[in-house]
């Protein structure tokens, strides 16, 4: 399977499923519709988009939707799309950069480390 990109709004659509496993496709309208705005023919099109990009499945009768990708790994190919685009793929060039930026507390510098000490040979 290719790697699936998915937009902000595709994104909104996705928490839903991830946090209900399955939700019928006029549920998942409602929610969008009152907390986000969305009017139902908008919902209904990003929800057949991520149909045809393989990101969820629709089950009948019902039009119930369920995620066919997990949240990990929208995560780890957003994440990678992010790094090459803006760090030209150098994910030192990325860790430098963020790290340099962040307020770390000494249990974040242990959990680093811990990760950086398993990632090691």
């Amino acid at each position: 399977m290719s790697e699936i990109r998915l937009h902000e709004g595709e994104l909104n659509v996705m928490e839903l499923l991830w946090s209900n496993k399955v939700l019928a496709a006029k549920d998942i309208s409602k929610i969008v519709k009152d907390y986000i705005g969305w009017e139902k023919n908008t919902t209904y099109t990003v929800i057949n988009r991520l149909i045809k990009k393989g990101a969820i499945k629709r089950q009948d009768p019902g039009f119930y939707c369920k995620a066919t990708i997990t949240k990990k790994t929208v995560q780890t190919i957003e994440t990678k799309a992010l790094i090459d685009k803006v760090y030209n793929g150098s994910l030192n060039n990325f860790l430098t950069q963020y790290l340099k930026n962040q307020d770390l507390s000494r249990s974040d510098l242990l959990e680093l480390e811990r990760i950086i000490g398993e990632q090691k040979y």
